[in-house]
């Protein structure tokens, strides 16, 4: 047994995939798997007598949820590091996840170089993220967008912006190419523009004001 190891439990219930992380942690020596569950619901049960430092769950669970779960593991030590996966890079849960109080989230699939980076990041920084859901999260918040403008022409003004053809914002937005063009001709009006190239270029001072 590592006895300077930290002790850490999986929450997947995906049973299948509990003998990978079986796997990948006999190659973690900073780290000890003491436990793998399906539930969060059997993980508290257990709690106790496995008094991880390290929680690794998935969000999707039956039941209670990995990031319903975080209030319940913090309530039994409020030290616990929570590490949540996700199949889903998504900005309103990477958001949730961390209000709640995780301290990392991986998108799956979860390789072991990946989790043992979460696993690295997590112990000596506090926090752990994807490389993909870190640059998701850098493009939201990087996005400009214009107050005289809805939200649809918003987008379609991004697109514009990045040289999309009407077709192709089209096929993005799920729209006909004429809805495109009345939108289109409508973000003209309000700019006061005649052309594509005019509306570019004023979008491109507003966003430099």
């Amino acid at each position: 047994m590592k006895t300077e190891a930290l002790r850490v439990i999986v929450i997947d219930d995906d049973q299948n995939s509990h003998q990978k992380y079986e796997s990948y942690f006999e190659t973690f020596y900073d780290y000890q798997l003491v436990g793998t569950f399906k539930s969060v619901h059997d993980a508290l049960q257990n709690y106790r007598k496995y008094r991880p430092e390290i929680v690794v769950s998935d969000v999707t669970l039956f039941g209670i949820s990995g990031i319903e779960g975080i209030q319940y593991f913090r309530k039994k030590d409020a030290t616990v590091k929570i590490i949540l996966l996700s199949v889903k890079n998504d900005f309103d849960v990477v958001k949730k996840a961390f209000k709640a109080g995780a301290n990392g989230y991986l998108t799956k699939p979860v390789t072991s170089a990946r989790l043992l980076g979460a696993l690295n990041s997590v112990k000596e920084n506090g926090a752990a993220l994807s490389h993909d859901v870190a640059r998701t999260l850098v493009e939201m918040f990087q996005k400009k967008t214009y107050e005289a403008l809805s939200k649809r022409e918003n987008q379609i003004a991004e697109y514009l912006g990045q040289g999309a053809t009407y077709k192709s914002i089209a096929d993005k937005l799920y729209v006909t190419p004429s809805t495109v063009n009345f939108h289109i001709q409508n973000i003209y009006l309000k700019l006061n523009v005649n052309s594509k190239s005019a509306a570019l270029e004023k979008l491109r001072m507003l966003q430099a004001s």
